[in-house]
């Protein structure tokens, strides 16, 4: 299959009322970079609604998860399925303007990493306050102890290198995968030159989350001590 110049990652679980308005918002964007991009759209192993019709109908590729139904899983899965150049995570909860996407892609030129930052001066989330709370707190606890420079490590919204992403091996099953693939690619990389830029978090649109606090946290502090003192 010939290379693409872009691919948009979207893991999915029951999200076919946010699919229907964001896909076709994100096909107009893709349209001003180049007509070389995909959209993948990672769904669970099994349909639990019609979210493969709703990419059919907005020319998306529709790729089931193997492994399990966890959000790792679904990235797993994504990055073994893409073919760009570059490749940007996105969520399908309309918590993600599609319109950045062009944003994070034009600031891509000498890194390695261009992340969609609420915490640096510009940017803003409308989440709840102790969610916004919960974040920072995982955000300075994984830059103080891992090294990483950057003040939005567990916003999934970033564009990568996609042979970058082929070449890691990731464990994480929830959420954290996400500080998992900035960590790891620290590591090979040794100076990993990031960037981020203004972004406003928004609420997502309809459904509900799939985030439970208590394990979401336990999840964290779990990773964090693996990723810091295990060698893998």
């Amino acid at each position: 299959m010939k290379n693409k110049e872009l691919s948009i990652i979207i893991p999915a679980y029951l999200e076919e009322e946010n699919l229907k308005i964001i896909l076709p918002r994100l096909k107009d964007v893709l349209k001003t970079i180049s007509d070389n991009c995909e959209i993948l759209v990672v769904d669970t192993i099994e349909p639990k609604d019609n979210t493969k019709k709703v990419c059919n109908d907005n020319e998306a590729i529709y790729v089931n998860r193997t492994g399990g139904n966890d959000y790792g899983d679904a990235i797993r899965t994504g990055i073994k399925s893409v073919n760009g150049e570059y490749t940007i995570f996105m969520d399908a909860d309309g918590s993600h303007d599609p319109e950045f996407v062009k944003v994070l892609y034009d600031n891509k030129e000498n890194q390695d990493v261009v992340v969609a930052s609420r915490y640096i001066k510009g940017g803003n989330t409308e989440n709840s306050k102790i969610l916004i709370f919960m974040s920072l707190i995982v955000n300075v606890i994984y830059s103080l102890v891992l090294g990483i420079k950057c003040n939005d490590i567990s916003n999934s919204f970033k564009l990568y290198k996609t042979a970058d992403l082929k070449d890691l091996k990731l464990n994480c099953n929830n959420f954290d995968v996400v500080e998992e693939i900035i960590f790891k690619l620290k590591k090979k990389k040794k100076i990993l030159k990031i960037k981020e830029i203004p972004f406003l978090f928004k609420k997502r649109m309809f459904g509900n989350t799939k985030r439970n606090l208590f394990l979401f946290m336990l999840s964290y502090i779990v990773t964090i001590i693996k990723l810091r003192f295990i060698k893998e």
